[in-house]
């Protein structure tokens, strides 16, 4: 059984084709701009070839694992290959499961579900909130915010040589960050873990789509990532590594799927036989249109070239850096140094500018869509700005007006679909918001700063 393939554009070191590459949006200055999406950290554009290849699948859409019509065991089969697809994409081992869940979120909060019960577990304090926060039934210690790759290794060493008891132990680590786009010593960090007893989990969202991951060569027990990260945002998300842990776990979700026989008993009660693969963690009737199109875009990136992609992305973050360097007013925040290696994910404040406004600013005057605010990962922001962990803030933008100093920062972060354009455009709107000022007037309204309709700028 097949369906049938949308075709591959095979330019090597060119952007991409994704959705709403052509999109104009108005300015509040007059006239339209062709939208510049540079926030790619937060959900990346689909890839044409994603959407193609789903509309392709649409009309032959059947329920999986449950139906004998053709439709149904078609898509059971799209599902069934998806996993095989993602499994190759991340190298996995030949022992390893994939289980597909809602989002990075989701698969670490199902893996925290199924961690032995005297496990003890080692996060940094620089994690998303993802990762940072679903081991609320586990003894966590959270490490301080290392300043360089070395000291990350040498934090986790001894933390984990100083546990006591000496029971099961799983250490969380992101592969690049979201709020700095640095590149963690992951290979380094697992050989630390596994030479103390402990696993460890990758939390790839903000690697996968612009760097290989494999997990056999990395030595991670565990690989964490969501779809939308990976230019596939159909709701979907992929937890694959080591069996044991979840198989031994309760399912994440009882129902229809995880339960392979149910019977009653003589008392009146019920036994549940689960499964012990994969489906024991994916009860319900699953996403087949968001796990086919992370499999498509694993294979969109793999048939590109990931290596060309790389290349061109590193290409872009130097003129990033470059041009962002040329205003002195620009703070680009780091943990790890100007030198540094990193993805397309960079976060900056601007001297004398409120972060939601100059995001605003971005946004109405020159149509290029950034983030800001603490990214949801806080403790990390607060450090690196060099803030109390007490000081107020939250994820998005503060309530502070225009012009009054918050904390929070903006984050510029693109891609494989990044026209050059794009950047170009944005290197110029921060270096003349520097030096002009905004051209329009703005205001905080429902805790987002907006342009102030009809109020042009007195400059």
């Amino acid at each position: 059984m097949s369906v049938p393939t949308a075709a591959l554009d095979s330019s090597v070191c060119a952007p991409l084709p994704v959705l709403g590459q052509n999109i104009t949006v108005p300015l509040v200055t007059g006239g339209e701009v062709t939208y510049a999406a540079l926030d790619y950290a937060a959900s990346a554009p689909a890839l044409q070839r994603v959407w193609d290849d789903v509309a392709a699948y649409a009309p032959y859409y059947g329920s999986v694992h449950r139906g004998a019509g053709y439709l149904s065991q078609l898509s059971t089969d799209l599902f069934e290959n998806s996993r095989r697809t993602v499994a190759e994409f991340l190298g996995c081992r030949a022992d390893d499961q994939v289980v597909f869940t809602r989002s990075t979120t989701d698969s670490l909060n199902l893996l925290a579900a199924a961690i032995p019960a005297d496990c003890e577990v080692f996060v940094y304090e620089t994690e998303h909130h993802a990762s940072l926060l679903p081991w609320r039934d586990a003894r966590v210690t959270y490490l301080n915010a290392p300043r360089t790759p070395a000291q990350a290794v040498e934090t986790l060493e001894r933390a984990l040589a100083d546990r006591d008891p000496y029971g099961p132990a799983l250490v969380c680590v992101t592969g690049a960050s979201n709020v700095t786009g640095e590149l963690w010593p992951v290979r380094e960090l697992a050989a630390a873990a596994h030479a103390h007893g402990a696993r460890i989990v990758l939390d790839a969202a903000q690697l996968t789509p612009h760097h290989p991951v494999d997990i056999a060569e990395l030595d991670v027990d565990w690989v964490a990532f969501s779809g939308h990260k990976l230019y596939a945002p159909f709701g979907a998300g992929v937890l694959a590594g080591r069996a044991d842990w979840l198989q031994a776990a309760e399912p994440y979700l009882a129902g229809g799927g995880a339960s392979r026989k149910v019977a009653r008993r003589a008392d009146g009660g019920v036994d549940v036989d689960w499964h012990t693969t994969a489906a024991r963690h994916e009860a319900g009737s699953p996403n087949v249109i968001g796990v086919y199109s992370i499999a498509s875009a694993c294979k969109a990136l793999t048939e590109a070239g990931f290596e060309g992609l790389v290349a061109r992305e590193q290409e872009l973050v130097g003129r990033v850096r470059e041009g962002l360097a040329e205003v002195p007013e620009v703070q680009v925040l780091s943990l790890f140094g100007d030198d540094a290696p990193r993805v397309g994910v960079i976060s900056f404040v601007v001297r004398g500018w409120n972060s939601s406004h100059f995001a605003a600013a971005l946004s109405a005057e020159y149509g290029i869509g950034v983030r800001d605010g603490l990214f949801c990962a806080h403790p990390l922001v607060r450090t690196l700005l060099g803030s109390d962990p007490q000081d107020p803030g939250e994820c998005g933008a503060p309530e502070a007006e225009p012009g009054e100093l918050s904390l929070n920062a903006i984050r510029v972060s693109f891609g494989a679909g990044t026209p050059d354009e794009h950047i170009d455009r944005f290197l110029r709107a921060v270096s003349e918001l520097v030096r002009d000022g905004a051209r329009w007037n703005y205001r905080t309204e429902d805790g987002r700063c907006v342009p102030d309709r009809g109020e042009a700028a007195q400059v």
